[in-house]
């Protein structure tokens, strides 16, 4: 019996699902009127291009034959307004509308362009693809066979490369999140993780800046990554950068952007403090962590380390000297705005988006390749953008 995680949903297109019904009819007449309006629209702005004689040089003539398009209600029935340009046959000069809405050989809803990748970094396999799409928008899904799902794929892989090499000349980044993300223990080779760096623009929007397969620890990968950045036009150095300390970040940090601050991740060196105390001293260590990180100000975390420190270092060396040999480099958030420092003391923006995708590989048959890791932070990442 073969092993399948998609659930079986009521069918879109099922008689006994009025409101479904109701609902595709009703998106039938809004799409065919806006396709009109869009049509006569285009016509009105022609107006004034005649042939020699006078009349108009487009005209409208008729509709194309009736397709379907995919969904999130289920297929709806369309048709193609036609437009032609009486004035000449030659392809290059003729006149063309293309319908904005629904163009030439659309055959889903943008929004469905965008359910794909979805389903495909929640865990479901390109094989699965067509249950799952059967599952949620009716029988046989006839527009999205496994061989449009691998054109897809590849227009994923185009919308990638394109965003690779983007011009970065224009765009700067007051604030970057650097940390490196293990997808999946099977991922080969099994050193390698996604090295991901996020970005705050002036005007307080995260973006997606770079990311590619290579070492955590291993200087040369991130100094790869920041150089190409850099190479592209990404010329004015962030103000503050927040990382894990164990990094090779920082060392490349220093030799691209050598003004950028440097910020240790909170979390991570929560998680590194505790683990050189034993389980019983723990939930009291951390609430004494806490106390450093959630200070009202500078002076006041200074006192909450030296506390600490005179608190465990007698008994946990260890401990205290993991915490107060990045002083300075945990506190540098105080020198911001207030309003932004539970953005800067962590990780958290690059640790938020990959959480779900984690959870979802880890869940996934066979190893995750690189490629397909790759379209998986781009996509993943891209999306949240968007939110």
């Amino acid at each position: 019996m073969s092993h399948t995680t998609v659930v079986p949903l009521r069918q879109p297109d099922e008689a006994d699902d009025p409101l479904t019904a109701v609902l595709r009819s009703g998106a039938r007449r809004l799409l065919a009127q806006a396709i009109e309006a869009e049509a006569e629209a285009f016509l009105a702005a022609m107006k004034g291009v005649a042939l020699p004689d006078g009349r108009e040089r487009l005209v409208r003539h008729g509709h194309g034959p009736e397709r379907q398009v995919q969904t999130g209600i289920g297929p709806v029935a369309v048709r193609r307004v036609k437009l032609r340009d009486r004035g000449t046959s030659a392809a290059a000069e003729r006149i063309r509308f293309t319908s904005s809405i629904l163009p030439r050989w659309a055959r889903r809803t943008a929004s469905l362009d965008a359910l794909l990748p979805v389903l495909y970094l929640r865990g479901v396999s390109m094989g699965d693809f067509q249950e799952a799409l059967g599952a949620l928008l009716g029988k046989d899904a006839p527009n999205l066979s496994p061989s449009v799902v691998a054109r897809l794929r590849g227009e994923w892989e185009a919308d990638h490369a394109r965003w690779q090499r983007r011009d970065l000349s224009a765009r700067r980044y007051v604030y970057l999140w650097a940390d490196g993300v293990y997808l999946q223990a099977r991922m080969e080779p099994q050193a390698e993780c996604m090295l991901v760096l996020i970005g705050a623009t002036p005007e307080g929007r995260k973006e997606l800046v770079g990311f590619q397969v290579g070492l955590r620890e291993s200087t040369q990968s991130w100094r790869e990554l920041l150089v190409d950045l850099k190479a592209r036009g990404l010329a004015i150095a962030p103000e503050l950068a927040t990382g894990d300390g164990a990094l090779g970040f920082w060392k490349a940090l220093e030799e691209v952007w050598p003004t950028t601050r440097h910020q240790r991740c909170t979390v991570h060196k929560t998680a590194n403090v505790l683990d050189k105390v034993p389980k019983s001293v723990q939930p009291a260590a951390k609430a004494d962590l806490r106390e450093v990180w959630m200070a009202p100000d500078r002076a006041t975390a200074e006192a909450a380390i030296a506390t600490f420190a005179e608190k465990y270092g007698a008994k946990y060396q260890k401990a205290a000297a993991c915490l107060t040999k990045d002083r300075n480099a945990l506190l540098t958030f105080y020198d911001f705005p207030a309003e932004h420092w539970d953005h800067l003391r962590t990780s958290n923006p690059i640790e938020s988006v990959f959480a779900t995708v984690r959870h979802r590989t880890v869940r996934t048959k066979g190893a995750l390749s690189q490629d397909t890791a790759r379209l998986m932070v781009f996509k993943l990442v891209m999306a949240a953008a968007k939110t």
